[in-house]
């Protein structure tokens, strides 16, 4: 159901020494929603994904997912409630391939069953539509399709929410367009989409 919310963000406030980052903010983002978050410097914006991802504690407030109240006290703690960031300096690894960048630091004991992996890689691109190949080394692929290799990694780990931040900054006419394409197609699967400029 799009219509369902999947995040719930109440009464959320974090401060640091001397200053108040955030004062009782409340965010809502419902399955299939692309919701912009933007402001100027120094507006919050960082701090509260910040705080949803666990890299900041909260001082005050709640955080739910589709109506379950949850403790996000670390990025992990953040992955394991379906919340996935993207972030603007891609934060993969050039020098492996696509699917190895789509599976790193996933593999549970000490053999990888690469073959498969790299059969899934290859359905989730196709299912996506990313321009990439999953034995392609990843520094040879556009800035805009390493983005998406990112994006694909986190649908792969099954999230509900995907922030976006500042996804565009770096992109020419034609990858902005790619990019908007992805989205509209994940909006299509019910993932709430957090657009951070």
């Amino acid at each position: 159901m799009q219509n369902e919310i999947v995040l719930s963000m109440r009464g959320i406030g974090k401060s640091f020494p001397g200053v108040r980052a955030l004062h009782n903010v409340d965010f809502t983002l419902r399955k299939g929603e692309v919701h912009a978050l933007m402001g100027e410097n120094g507006a919050g914006k960082s701090t509260l994904i910040k705080v949803l991802t666990g890299v900041y504690g909260k001082d005050t407030g709640t955080i739910s997912i589709e109506g379950q109240e949850v403790s996000i006290r670390s990025p992990q703690d953040a992955q394991k409630a379906g919340i996935s960031t993207v972030y603007q300096e891609i934060t993969l690894c050039p020098n492996l391939t696509v699917a190895e960048n789509m599976f790193i630091g996933r593999e549970k004991g000490a053999l990888v069953g690469w073959s498969k992996r790299y059969k899934r890689a290859g359905e989730i691109l196709d299912s996506l539509g990313i321009p990439a190949r999953p034995r392609q080394q990843l520094g040879s692929c556009s800035l805009a399709v390493q983005q998406m290799v990112a994006i694909a990694r986190a649908v792969d780990m099954d999230c509900k929410v995907l922030i976006l931040d500042e996804p565009t900054s770096s992109l020419d006419d034609k990858e902005v367009e790619m990019l908007f394409s992805l989205m509209r197609d994940l909006k299509a699967r019910g993932v709430g989409i957090i657009f951070v400029t």
